[in-house]
């Protein structure tokens, strides 16, 4: 479980750190920078992926995505008693992302590349750090594996430094390419980790959704980000999951209601029953509501639950009655998986405080800056470059 996550100077999030526990919820007012903490982690999970650069150049490059803002805010700026004003620059540009447990941390230090006036790559960001170390903190004596530039370094079992790579690509990240299950079994096990972490945001529910489709049925115990296999993933909770729970979900949402999946010629199709109606519906009949929470069913009772799973805005659409069975379905997934929900819905954060065991991140923004309200902010220590 991840216990720590720091982002530094990724767009209003100049310098966020968080405690983290089983639930969490981030909520706060329109622009408080929600959204940015959401693609934030998402940016560490496509480290692992091998993707993170294209996502950079995705979100408009490095300099598009950067603290907008002074390198500094000076006590009078915060008063209002001096304007907001920037000065030169002293520090790198560098945009830093980094999370830890009590088992490992792992940060990361983006910036630009030295000047390449032959290149008209020159404004690709560059992987200038990179750190693994054990437990929550990193110090000294346990960093285990580091990236500088292009050479990557491993402490050998006597605890001296070795090196395991001397031309790293500026592009390429030490966990995609040095994860030798031999030399580097950590850095293999944290990369895994990472690439089963899971994000589901904003299901299709509209008339041409992919879930109200006919589809070819697998195994599926994992949905699909746009939730297209729903009716395979339902059956494969049916078949390998917790058919009970799922059963109680659905009842607990729709009292009197089951959803079952009907097959023909191997395409798979859900309905559902409901009490009263003498015939099920299909899921091209389902309103937007309904369909969406049969999705974060599937979803949230996977029969192969992730370390991490994060929901954006996961009461979209949902009648307010849906948030309490909502808040239960959430809270009996972090048994078996980290949640981290971002929500802008008072009544999915006061349904998921009845169920008991979250933890609210309230998000507000102070001079463009994204604040942390209450709490305790826990220790960091980036990797120096």
């Amino acid at each position: 479980m991840i216990t720590r996550l720091s982002i530094s100077a990724y767009r209003s999030l100049r310098d966020v750190r968080l405690g983290l526990d089983a639930l969490n919820v981030v909520t706060g007012p329109n622009g408080s920078g929600k959204s940015s903490l959401y693609r934030a982690l998402r940016l560490l999970a496509d480290i692992a992926q091998g993707r993170i650069i294209q996502s950079l150049a995705r979100e408009g490059g490095l300099h598009s995505t950067l603290w907008a803002g002074p390198e500094t805010l000076s006590r009078e700026m915060k008063r209002g008693t001096q304007p907001v004003q920037g000065t030169a620059g002293r520090k790198p540009i560098s945009l830093k992302l980094g999370f830890s447990s009590h088992e490992y941390g792992y940060a990361i230090d983006l910036g630009l590349p030295l000047s390449q006036p032959s290149s008209r790559f020159s404004n690709d960001p560059h992987i200038k750090v990179e750190s693994l170390w054990t437990g929550e903190m990193l110090g000294r004596a346990n960093e285990f594996a580091r990236r500088d530039g292009s050479l990557v370094q491993m402490r050998d079992a006597r605890g001296a430094w070795q090196r395991v790579f001397q031309d790293l690509g500026p592009f390429d990240s030490m966990m995609t390419h040095c994860s030798d299950p031999r030399e580097a079994p950590e850095l293999l096990r944290l990369r895994e980790r990472m690439r089963d972490w899971r994000f589901y945001d904003h299901f299709r529910t509209d008339d041409e959704a992919p879930a109200r489709r006919r589809q070819i049925g697998t195994y599926t115990p994992v949905l699909a980000g746009d939730g297209a296999d729903l009716a395979a993933a339902v059956q494969t909770i049916i078949e390998i999951g917790n058919a009970e729970e799922l059963e109680k979900r659905v009842a607990d949402a729709f009292p009197g209601a089951r959803v079952e999946i009907v097959t023909a010629e191997g395409y798979f199709e859900l309905v559902m029953r409901q009490h009263g109606l003498l015939r099920p519906l299909g899921a091209a009949e389902l309103s937007e509501g309904t369909l969406r929470y049969l999705l974060l069913i599937a979803a949230l009772l996977s029969p192969r639950p992730p370390a991490l799973m994060v929901l954006n805005e996961p009461e979209t659409s949902l009648h307010p009655d849906l948030l309490p069975p909502l808040g239960r379905l959430i809270t009996q997934a972090a048994r078996h998986s980290q949640i981290i929900a971002v929500s802008h819905s008072p009544g999915l954060l006061s349904a998921l405080n009845a169920a008991g065991g979250t933890r609210p991140i309230i998000l507000d923004k102070q001079l463009g800056e994204t604040i942390v309200q209450g709490g305790v902010t826990p220790a960091w220590a980036w990797p120096a470059r």
